[in-house]
């Protein structure tokens, strides 16, 4: 068995395929919000994985749970159910709009399927004339060929020959635009409750309203991607909760399962229906261990205290980086909701995110980028407030060397 000690990071580049570049440092450890690497350095974890490690690293509601897992049951097909799937599935509808839940491994396998089920609902309700999908303009639906495609970036679904047809982007908050575009032929609208990839942008009241009101207008379905904005993570246990708009689809997954791999789909017994046996699946979907991780974290976010914990962090933090920017005027804005946060750089500092990364995991912090002009935070929702002072000391000394 290899050991951590001869492991470097010149190996990835020859076992690995090139399409990640990842950072110098070997994370082998992570306790609450803090990391080592292969030397011991310690590092404050403001990434969380992107989003994903909600509780922090090896919180022991998700080890305990995962630990008594792994002495039952590992893996079923779907042939058969398990308990920890159904347990979870009950939770997921509990805590939303949903009454079925379908589960998928990552974000993407579950945007995948809420698609699937839109044009299949259109095809039966409707006919096949009914297929045009709205996304829009910078949003991120992750990297199968169909969420690729739907997603706004062109440059990701660039160069692997035709693509998914009857995809159509507008921009984000133009709801004259979108008001314009639609018609009977739009089967479904997808959209970030708030854009993460694309740069923290936050949906205007009128623009999340009108979205619905016109889905509603044109019987189309509207598909919310909460993969990373939903589990507590802007400080509603889902996004819409806070918007007042409730989708017919909601995808959920990255802190779902707090970094064990699992995503879903949430929807209405009436859509459900649409997929019948045969007509979608998943082998891992609904995993024993992923379910039963899942499950410690969904009862532990769901907490009022939790949820209430995020508002309070979010402040913590706006404070942070207002105190930083009065001192660096780095920043233009700081932008998103809850523990999604963004610092937008200003004029004099465009195109330097990854310079920030860079300095602030020489001093033992880790950011994200959103772009190269939006330095992202995604933290543990519940990281203490001495983990997060002394994330902003190091981040200060982050940004007072690129000052120099």
């Amino acid at each position: 068995m290899t050991t951590n000690s001869q492991v470097e990071r010149k190996d990835f580049n020859d076992v690995m395929i090139p399409c990640y570049n990842p950072m110098e440092v070997i994370p082998v450890k992570g306790e609450g919000a803090r990391v080592w690497d292969q030397a011991g350095k310690e590092y404050v974890d403001f990434a969380g994985g992107i989003a994903v490690s909600c509780l922090g690293h090896c919180h022991p509601i998700m080890v305990n749970a995962l630990q008594e897992q792994s002495q039952k049951l590992w893996h079923l097909s779907n042939v058969m159910t398990n308990e920890p799937a159904i347990r979870l599935a009950k939770k997921l509808t509990e805590v939303s709009f949903a009454e079925k839940v379908f589960f998928a491994n990552s974000g993407a396998e579950a945007n995948e399927a809420a698609l699937k089920l839109a044009r299949r609902w259109a095809v039966d309700v409707h006919g096949e004339e009914k297929s045009e999908i709205i996304a829009f303009k910078q949003g991120f639906h992750g990297r199968t060929f169909f969420t690729v495609t739907v997603g706004g970036q062109a440059a990701y679904s660039d160069g692997f020959g035709p693509k998914p047809g009857d995809i159509s982007h507008l921009e984000y908050n133009n709801l004259a635009e979108l008001e314009a575009h639609m018609s009977e032929k739009t089967c479904a609208i997808m959209m970030e409750p708030l854009q993460g990839e694309g740069g923290l942008i936050s949906p205007t009241s009128e623009f999340v309203e009108g979205v619905r009101s016109l889905c509603d207008k044109y019987n189309a379905l509207l598909i919310f991607d909460e993969v990373q904005t939903g589990n507590g993570r802007t400080g509603d246990f889902y996004a819409y909760q806070g918007l007042g708009v409730t989708p017919d689809i909601l995808s959920t997954a990255k802190s779902l399962g707090g970094g064990f791999p699992i995503g879903a789909m949430l929807t209405t017994t009436e859509l459900a229906q649409h997929l019948k046996v045969g007509t979608h699946g998943s082998t891992y979907g609904g995993n024993p261990l992923a379910c039963a991780v899942a499950e410690a974290v969904v009862e532990e976010v769901a907490k009022p205290e939790t949820l209430a914990g995020v508002k309070e962090r979010e402040q913590w933090f706006r404070d942070g980086l207002e105190a930083l920017n009065a001192k660096y005027d780095m920043f233009a804005e700081i932008r998103g909701k809850g523990l999604l946060l963004g610092a937008a750089l200003n004029d004099a500092w465009q195109g330097r995110a990854r310079d920030v990364l860079v300095a602030a995991g020489e001093q033992g912090l880790m950011v994200l980028v959103a772009g190269v002009n939006v330095v992202r935070f995604t933290p543990s929702l519940v990281i203490t407030k001495e983990d997060v002072e002394l994330g902003f000391e190091r981040l200060d000394k982050a940004l007072a060397s690129l000052n120099k």
